[in-house]
């Protein structure tokens, strides 16, 4: 009975080895400080709760979940639910835990492709635990995993989900980095530096460690240094020079629309403005994607024939101009960007319970005081 019993305990144990996954909170006990930074992100955000996300991809598709190759990508039976064999399970944690730790610990190298990149996975020895990849030269070993650096986490690992995406008629449905780019400005802006180390015991007292909070759009300190607006006035020419000083066009994502709100304020009442209802009057000032299919306009990219974006491209500086009345002392003009996550056009074809998402949220505001 003893030998039965040690027999079947080593299967076990080799079942689990051979499909060993950490999830996330499992992180928690080593990397806490890491582990409530990334909680905090959007990378935690699954098909579950993230709401736009999840609403676009069924409209996409109500059967086959092709998304999981960057929102699910650690899902046991990835192949099923692009193919359409299955479909996102809330009790599965290879599902819920979206973007995890593992996933993007464990790639080994990106494999550039037309359509979309594809991050290739490093296979894991049975019966050993997981090797997790990083930046850190000498890092830590642990009773859960083994530690290597990868040269890709300096060059590459974030062109596997971030770089592009082609649907199958061909047409941009997101551009982020060109071939010419590497991970390093991406982790210089979105993954600074912080106080206290990659690990809780901090062993090697590196004192600092590269923060997991991917800041982005959602947050109201960091979407305020991308762009710098100028403003210029001669008579009744209004020039706005916008500067994007990231290293990515200002718009990525085909349901996000950014706009300009342009006043001119006279005795504290508005005497003009760009549009009078709809930021999307302006077309000078309202940058988003447009598609079509078969000539006709559509929401959800991913039918798509044609596409087209209005945008503000890495790095690049472009002047609007205006036809403004005659300023007078004590005028004010007012220059606003705002994002809307989820633009206006999003709002026919799904239906938002977060109206949050449809609403503007500032980025930047500017005042010219004559």
């Amino acid at each position: 009975m003893k030998h039965l019993f040690s027999l079947m305990l080593l299967f076990h144990i080799q079942l689990l080895a051979k499909n060993t996954y950490l999830d996330n909170h499992s992180c928690k006990e080593c990397h806490e400080n890491i582990y409530e930074e990334y909680q905090s992100s959007m990378h935690a955000k699954s098909y579950f709760n993230d709401e736009l996300h999840r609403k676009v991809a069924d409209a996409a598709s109500k059967t086959t979940y092709a998304c999981a190759r960057c929102h699910m990508p650690m899902a046991d039976n990835l192949q099923d639910l692009i193919s359409g064999k299955a479909r996102p399970d809330k009790t599965n944690k290879t599902h819920t835990d979206a973007i995890s730790c593992y996933f993007c610990h464990t790639i080994a190298y990106v494999k550039k492709a037309h359509r979309f990149n594809i991050n290739a996975k490093a296979r894991q020895a049975e019966n050993y635990k997981p090797t997790f990849y990083g930046r850190l030269d000498n890092p830590d070993e642990s009773d859960k995993h083994s530690s290597v650096s990868n040269p890709i986490y300096a060059k590459h690992v974030c062109m596997g989900c971030h770089s592009h995406k082609r649907n199958e008629n061909n047409v941009t449905i997101f551009q982020a980095m060109d071939e010419k780019q590497n991970s390093l400005g991406c982790i210089k802006c979105h993954m600074p530096e912080v106080e206290g180390g990659a690990e809780k015991m901090d062993k090697r007292a590196r004192g600092h460690h590269a923060s997991h909070r991917f800041l982005g759009i959602h947050d109201k300190a960091y979407r305020k240094t991308g762009v710098d607006i100028g403003i210029d006035v001669n008579k009744e020419k209004l020039k706005i020079i916008l500067t994007n000083k990231m290293e990515h066009p200002l718009i990525i994502q085909p349901a996000r629309a950014k706009f300009l709100k342009v006043q001119i304020i006279r005795n504290g009442k508005v005497i003009w403005k760009n549009y009078k209802k709809d930021p999307r009057e302006d077309r000078q000032g309202y940058f988003a994607y447009s598609f079509k299919k078969d000539g006709k306009k559509i929401i959800v990219p991913a039918t798509a024939t044609e596409g087209s974006v209005h945008n503000l491209a890495a790095k690049e500086k472009k002047v609007l101009q205006y036809h403004i009345p005659l300023l007078q002392k004590g005028d004010e003009v007012r220059v606003a960007l705002y994002v809307q996550l989820a633009k206006s056009d999003c709002a026919r074809v799904i239906e938002l319970q977060d109206k949050n998402l449809l609403k503007p949220s500032l980025i930047k505001k500017e005042i010219f005081r004559l």
